[in-house]
C-alpha cells in the first residue's frame, strides 16, 4: 500500500499501513458533510471509474453519496458510450457551488496539474492517481499516488477489495474497461496489481455492455478527424507528428495518437490539436523505455502542463490562437523540442502520404 497522508494537513489521522489505511480514509470522511470526487476535465474510462468506485465505496460505508465533476467534455465516442450504458452520473465543476462540499477528492489528476479545472487555492482532501506528482502535495490530507500502477482504477478496485464490498456487474464493467483501454490490455505501462484486477473483473463484466461500449456508432466529422490527421502527418525517421488544428473533440487527438502509432517504422508520435483556446497534446511510444512522461515535461517547458507514464503521455498549451500562423508556429517550435528530447538529428519531414498513395 503506497498511501500517506501529509505531515502538515490539517485534522488529518495518524497514517496506519496497509488495509487500514482506507478504512482511516474512510473514517476522516465519515459525516463531515457533501463530498467532491473531480476527474479531469475531458475524463477518460480510467478517471471516470475510479471516480464511480470511489463513490460506490464511500455511498457503501458512510452513506454519503458523492457528486462526481469534470470541466471539459467527454468526447471520445467509447467514453460516451460507457457514461450511458453504465448510467455514470457526471457534472459540470461550473454548475457547482463549491463552497458547498466539506470534502474535495481527486481521481486520476492532481490540484495545479493544469488538466482540471477545480480551481487553483481551493483546499483538496484526497488524491488518487498513477500519475507521477509535478509537485509536493504537503496540502492535500491524504495522497495515494502510485506511479508503478498502470490505472487508478486498480487502485480503487483495491480499495474496495480492502473493505469486502461486493462489486456489481454494472461496476465491474466500467472498472475493467478502465484498465483495459488505459493499459491496451495489459501491453502498455501495466503491473502485476492492473493484471490480477483485470483477470479478476473480467468474469463479473457485462460482455454485451463491453463490445457496445468498444464499438459505438461515430459520426461523419470523426472520420474526417482521421483523414486531417494522415493528410497532416509528417514523419521525421523514427518519430510522427501531426497537427489537427481546430476540433470539436479534444479527445481526437489521443485517439489518433494510438492509430498512426501503427505505421511501420514509427517508435514515437506527437499529436496536437486545438480546442476552445488550448492546445492539447498527445504522446505515444511503443518503447517501453520511452519515459514519455518526462519527454513531454521537458518539451512544453516554459509554455504549458504536461505529465504522463514511459509508453503514454499528454500536455496542454493555454491561450494558443487557432489560426494557421500561430499553430504552424507552434508544430514547429514543439517538432525542434522534440528532436531535442529523443536526441534525434534534426530531418526534414516526408508526408505520410505521397503523391497516388
Amino acid at each position: 500500500m503506497a498511501i500517506n497522508n501529509s505531515p502538515t494537513a490539517e485534522n488529518c489521522p495518524v497514517l496506519k499501513e496497509g488495509d487500514q489505511a482506507v478504512a482511516g480514509i474512510i473514517e476522516w470522511i465519515r459525516g463531515r458533510g457533501r463530498v467532491l470526487i473531480v476527474t479531469h476535465d475531458n475524463p477518460d474510462p480510467d478517471s471516470i471509474a475510479a471516480a464511480v468506485a470511489l463513490r460506490h465505496l464511500l455511498l457503501v460505508t458512510t452513506g454519503q453519496d458523492p457528486v462526481i465533476a469534470h470541466g471539459g467534455v467527454v468526447g471520445r465516442s467509447e467514453n460516451r458510450s460507457m457514461v450511458r450504458l453504465l448510467e455514470i452520473p457526471l457534472v459540470q465543476i461550473a454548475e457547482l457551488d463549491l463552497d458547498q462540499f466539506a470534502v474535495v477528492c481527486m481521481v486520476d489528476t492532481q490540484p495545479n496539474t493544469g488538466n482540471n479545472s477545480y480551481p487553483e487555492g481551493r483546499p483538496v482532501h484526497l488524491v488518487i492517481d498513477h500519475h507521477p506528482s509535478k509537485q509536493p502535495l504537503d496540502n492535500v490530507c491524504w495522497v495515494d499516488v502510485r506511479e508503478n500502477y498502470g490505472a487508478s482504477a486498480t487502485i480503487l478496485y483495491e480499495y474496495l477489495c480492502s473493505q469486502n464490498i461486493s462489486i456489481n456487474t454494472r461496476l465491474a464493467t466500467s472498472l475493467f474497461y478502465a484498465i483495459k483501454s488505459e493499459t491496451q490490455d495489459l501491453g502498455r505501462d501495466w503491473s502485476k496489481a492492473d493484471r490480477e484486477a483485470y483477470l479478476k473483473l473480467l468474469p463479473i463484466s457485462n460482455n454485451r455492455i463491453l463490445y457496445d461500449i468498444i464499438h459505438p456508432p461515430a459520426p461523419r466529422e470523426y472520420f474526417f478527424g482521421f483523414r486531417k490527421a494522415i493528410e497532416n502527418a509528417l514523419v521525421y525517421g523514427p518519430a510522427l507528428v501531426f497537427n489537427l488544428k481546430k476540433i470539436d473533440n479534444p479527445d481526437l487527438v489521443a485517439e489518433l495518437a494510438d492509430f498512426l502509432l501503427r505505421l511501420e517504422g514509427v517508435k514515437y508520435v506527437l499529436g496536437m490539436g486545438w480546442y476552445e483556446g488550448m492546445q492539447i497534446l498527445s504522446m505515444r511510444s511503443c518503447k517501453p523505455d520511452a519515459r514519455l512522461g518526462e519527454a513531454i515535461q521537458k518539451m512544453v517547458a516554459g509554455i504549458g502542463t504536461a505529465g504522463g507514464h514511459g509508453m503514454c503521455a499528454g500536455g496542454q498549451i493555454r491561450n494558443i490562437a487557432a489560426d494557421s500562423n500561430s499553430q504552424n508556429e507552434l508544430e514547429r517550435l514543439l517538432t525542434r523540442r522534440l528532436f531535442k528530447v529523443l536526441g534525434l538529428d534534426p530531418m526534414p519531414g516526408e508526408h505520410l502520404l505521397f503523391d497516388g498513395g
